[in-house]
């Protein structure tokens, strides 16, 4: 057991004899101020509702209906657990993001063993993407689903990284507009290039696949160039859907993103690439699902928080439950850092976290609201 410090000068103690309740007092050396030397057990409380919330249990079946639980764990409610800084360069990061209620996403970035970073905002746009990047070394080659403002923020903030688009979020784009069932000939072609695109394993099917979706788009151009007039008299594409179809796959091909994980000049100094991004989709988001709906119920602010404290507790080096009780910041001194440095002394209403305000106007350098793109 260490020794008993003063809670109010930090000298040094001796024991005072005892309570009327039979507790130790002790007397400080310093400054003469005795007290009772209390054991903290907020580092295990917080312990236990962290382990409460990585679990499948209800409150209602813990004892007394979980009230006793709640009364002791409400604090930890209100403790923003922040993604580390990570220096270290890895070959390969996914990112995606996960949406916790309608106007709130967070995006999320990981390795094959453990969370890098996360980040809520309004909406996928580039601000919120650059916030999220710009706390992780650039990877040699990053997965992700071509999230709005994704592409913009990693030219901005990962210049050298080569970005691979998950193969079937692109077969999925192509689905979409031409069903599984597509009815024209020219609807067909392309849904089976989609098809094939998840079995494509070498730089010579890459370059296959290149050759057939040229030789689609040249023989069908002037079918899908077709133009008719709507009910209000504009020209608009006869087969839109085909079109949008066509162009999601353009995109990707100019872009040069379809085929990265077959590089020779990446496989060669990596090894062989990820074409999905199924490691986050599964590891990640679908264990985050998981949590949020065996503790239904919660508000905005606690789903928001809880997909936080999952997040912290599988990066790779979190910290103990005493050293996280003593550097997480707190609703109030976000609030109150918030609005020193957003407002100055312009406003002293109080703040509330929740639908209103997310985390990710702390980062904006404006005080109106600027999320989107």
């Amino acid at each position: 057991m260490g020794k008993v410090r003063c809670p109010y000068c930090g000298g040094k103690t001796k024991r005072s004899g005892r309570t009327t309740a039979g507790r130790q007092r002790w007397r400080c050396l310093a400054c003469g101020a005795t007290f009772v030397h209390g054991i903290d057990a907020s580092a295990k409380t917080l312990d236990g509702f962290l382990t409460w919330l990585l679990s499948g249990e209800r409150q209602s079946d813990l004892p007394g209906g979980g009230r006793t639980f709640r009364r002791r764990t409400s604090r930890f409610w209100d403790i923003w657990p922040l993604p580390p800084l990570v220096d270290e360069v890895f070959d390969v990061v996914y990112v995606d993001g996960i949406w916790v209620a309608r106007d709130v996403v967070v995006l999320i970035a990981c390795t094959d063993e453990h969370v890098l970073g996360w980040y809520v905002a309004r909406s996928e746009n580039s601000r919120a993407w650059s916030a999220l990047l710009a706390r992780i070394a650039p990877p040699g080659v990053v997965v992700g689903d071509g999230g709005s403002g994704f592409a913009k923020a990693a030219r901005r903030m990962w210049p050298t990284t080569r970005v691979q688009r998950c193969t079937f979020h692109a077969f999925c784009q192509v689905r979409r507009y031409t069903t599984s069932r597509p009815k024209l000939r020219a609807g067909v072609e392309p849904y089976d290039l989609a098809c094939r695109l998840p079995h494509v394993a070498s730089s010579e099917q890459a370059a296959a696949w290149m050759v057939s979706y040229a030789s689609w788009c040249s023989r069908w151009g002037a079918f899908l160039a077709e133009r008719t007039r709507d009910e209000r008299g504009h020209l608009a594409y006869t087969h839109e859907r085909l079109v949008r179809a066509r162009g999601s796959l353009t995109t990707l091909v100019r872009q040069g993103t379809l085929f990265t994980y077959v590089d020779p000049g990446l496989t060669g100094v990596l090894g062989p690439l990820p074409a999905t991004n199924n490691r986050i989709e599964g590891g990640v988001n679908a264990q985050l699902r998981r949590m949020l709906r065996d503790h239904r119920g919660l508000s905005t602010t606690r789903r928001i928080k809880a997909v936080y404290w999952w997040c912290y507790l599988h990066t790779e080096c979190p910290l103990p439950a005493a050293q996280i009780l003593k550097v997480m910041p707190t609703d109030d001194q976000i609030a109150r850092a918030y609005r020193n440095i957003t407002y100055g002394q312009r406003s002293e209403e109080p703040m509330e976290w929740g639908d209103g305000l997310v985390w990710q106007d702390l980062h904006q350098s404006v005080p109106w609201r600027s999320d989107w793109d």
